[in-house]
């Protein structure tokens, strides 16, 4: 039995490159939109977010620019007197989406599970899908965020923190997640504040270039996330786990309570792997190339769990 990882499903669809989390002078930015739209379409993307801190948008800046931008802000509460922000992205609002634009919100101070699920519950009625952002930068270890399974995805690349702090850069609690039979996508996105961050880490899109079709994909996993290296497939063939990317110094599986698999070459000539997973529950792979840049495929559950 072969079971496709949902990104690779559909090979006649274009893989759309986006980004998911980025701010502007409308919040905390260094950049105004015009200039952020400008210089992620001079980078190759495809669709944008402009998720400044608690202010809702809806707005193309640059209509003069062949990119979509996805409705979204985001949403930042203190969670136990730590920082808890998600991203929140939407459909255009003649599909039902509860907010304004514009509309703004302040910072909530939120002390237990039962408010937190309340405050998520909000955005999620307002027909918003969230992300979980920036776990370590928050200090927030999976064992606080692990039963808010509201969150269709968390970052597991934040260009913001990577650059400035080293930290939120290789999936640090995904796995603790994943191993408890939880279904959440792992997304790479920038965090840009200032230009020399824009275009660091993004996803890679399995859906046409329309709003609908972008957030149906990243809800349902069809997607992967890089800095820079491309994945081509990823498959589960009986008991035999299947990557084909560009070409790689090392490919990586992993699963949570088992030991990493990995596959090296040091002429940064691996374009294919395969690994045997027997006994195990899902699968995910990592690949890494000469310039030590990342892309992570989303996970594969052996019980076929989407």
């Amino acid at each position: 039995m072969r079971i496709r990882q949902q990104a690779f499903i559909d090979p006649d669809k274009k893989m759309l490159k986006g980004g998911l989390h980025i701010h502007t002078t409308r919040s905390d930015g260094h950049n105004y939109p015009e200039e952020t739209i400008q210089e992620y379409y001079e980078q190759g993307y495809d669709f944008l977010s402009l998720t400044d801190h608690r202010i809702y948008n809806y707005k193309n800046f640059r209509p003069d620019l062949p990119i979509t931008v996805i409705p979204g802000m985001e949403n930042d509460c203190a969670f136990r007197w730590l920082p808890y922000h998600t991203v929140c992205l939407g459909p255009v609002k003649e599909e039902g989406n509860g907010y304004e634009q514009d509309e703004k919100f302040d910072c909530l101070e939120i002390h237990d599970d039962e408010m937190c699920h309340a405050w998520l519950k909000e955005i999620h009625d307002r027909k918003n899908q969230t992300i979980y952002c920036h776990p370590e930068w928050s200090h927030t270890q999976a064992v606080i965020f692990e039963n808010h399974t509201e969150h269709f995805a968390m970052e597991i690349w934040n260009s913001g923190s990577a650059i400035s702090c080293n930290i939120d850069k290789d999936a640090p609690y995904w796995d603790e997640i994943l191993g408890q039979g939880k279904v959440i996508y792992g997304v790479a996105a920038d965090d840009a504040h200032q230009k020399y961050k824009m275009g660091k880490g993004w996803v890679m899109v399995n859906a046409e270039n329309d709003v609908n079709s972008i957030l149906e994909a990243l809800k349902n996993g069809a997607f992967y996330s890089s800095c820079g290296p491309e994945i081509y497939d990823f498959y589960i063939d009986g008991s035999t786990a299947v990557i084909e990317c560009s070409p790689v110094t090392k490919i990586g599986l992993y699963c949570d309570m088992h030991l990493p698999q990995l596959k090296r070459s040091a002429s940064g000539e691996l374009v294919r792997a395969e690994f045997q997973i027997p006994g195990y529950d899902y699968v995910r792979v990592t690949v890494t190339d000469s310039e030590g840049n990342k892309a992570w495929t989303n996970p594969i559950f052996l019980d076929g769990r989407k």
